[in-house]
């Protein structure tokens, strides 16, 4: 199982959308990197929720629910979308400064790489989230 931090704009779709929809397709994503990532999903693989914008912290977990697949709305075949359904928010976000300050993060291409928005997660940093959402 592959894991994957996923970021999203609250205003345009947060967490709590995701909870309440209990399934989205994950779509949108144009970037050539990105896009790499998210051919070589799989469904069960799973996926920290990082809200960009003002709140620029981790807030939930959640599951990819389906093998990626060609983006049903685009004309360009490249394009490819997932399926997501939520698993749990996190007890507190865990903020993009706080991640700053751990040195369990040294490297991770979502402070190397801050534009990216599918983002691949070793299993000792989505543990160390884990640990710092609970304070």
């Amino acid at each position: 199982m592959a894991l994957w931090l996923l970021k999203t704009e609250p205003s345009t779709y947060s967490y709590d959308d995701l909870t309440r929809d209990k399934k989205t397709t994950w779509d949108g994503i144009t970037n050539a990197t990105a896009l790499k990532h998210i051919r070589t999903m799989k469904k069960g693989d799973g996926a920290l929720i990082y809200h960009t914008g003002a709140e620029r912290a981790v807030v939930g977990i959640a599951e990819i629910a389906s093998d990626p697949y060609a983006d049903p709305k685009a004309k360009d075949d490249k394009l490819v979308v997932f399926d997501l359904k939520p698993k749990k928010k996190l007890a507190a976000p865990v903020s993009l400064d706080t991640i700053k300050g751990d040195k369990t993060f040294e490297g991770w291409d979502l402070l190397r790489i801050g534009r990216l928005s599918v983002v691949p997660t070793s299993a000792a940093m989505w543990k160390r989230i884990e640990q710092l959402s609970k304070g």
